[in-house]
């Protein structure tokens, strides 16, 4: 029974990709550059250094330079254009309230993620997280996930790796959880729980909670 919930944080937790995109796109008109922004939140997605990179060396430009412009760019972004995405702090609070534990495990940067965190006063509905400053392997790669669920001793009958991507699911099953991946667009495995909304989730763990069970 789910008591646990290791969640990704852009495009899962909070609607970040939209801003990302708009702020590399806004770096690349800075030297008189465009791209798909299909192809931007794709590259996006894996991470936002690789995004970076990959933009810099297709448009020829210095991968610093690029990278301190997107930086200033979506250092300007207010917290109100990223918000948590419905009902997904309804679903925090409900694990919190069950005695159970919310984590995160993303490729953004602590820094970044503690300022909307906080904006949104989140923060206190998470007991840990793993970010890139940590130095893990990237996922799919499910060696932060195993690290995070040995330091808080969390059971992994017990915990779901919610994701928006496959490598979130990826990792999460070969770290034994229970996956379950939110959004409509199709990915490149499966996971053990297909949601569209938040709704469908808080449902869920109504009735597949260690709390329902008592």
């Amino acid at each position: 029974m789910i008591r646990n919930i290791i969640w990704d944080f852009d495009g899962t937790l909070f609607d970040t990709y939209p801003a990302i995109t708009r702020s590399f796109q806004a770096a690349l008109n800075q030297n008189g550059f465009t791209a798909s922004p299909d192809w931007i939140e794709s590259l996006a997605k894996q991470s936002l250094g690789t995004c970076a990179d990959t933009l810099a060396a297709h448009f020829n430009l210095d991968p610093v330079a690029f990278g301190q412009a997107f930086q200033t760019s979506y250092g300007e972004v207010l917290p109100e254009a990223q918000p948590p995405f419905p009902g997904v702090i309804k679903v925090c609070q409900r694990i919190c309230s069950t005695g159970g534990n919310n984590l995160i495990v993303t490729h953004r940067g602590r820094k970044s993620m503690l300022k909307l965190l906080d904006a949104y006063e989140l923060t206190p509905s998470f007991v840990g997280f793993v970010t890139n400053d940590d130095g893990y392997p990237k996922k799919p790669d499910p060696t932060a996930f195993t690290a995070i669920l040995h330091y808080h001793g969390l059971s992994q009958a017990e915990t779901l790796a919610v994701g928006d991507r496959d490598i979130d699911i990826l990792a999460g099953r070969d770290a034994g959880l229970t996956t379950c991946i939110y959004g409509n667009k199709v990915v490149g495995c499966t996971a053990d729980i297909n949601i569209k909304s938040y709704e469908e989730l808080f449902e869920y763990l109504a009735c597949n909670s260690w709390e329902a069970q008592d």
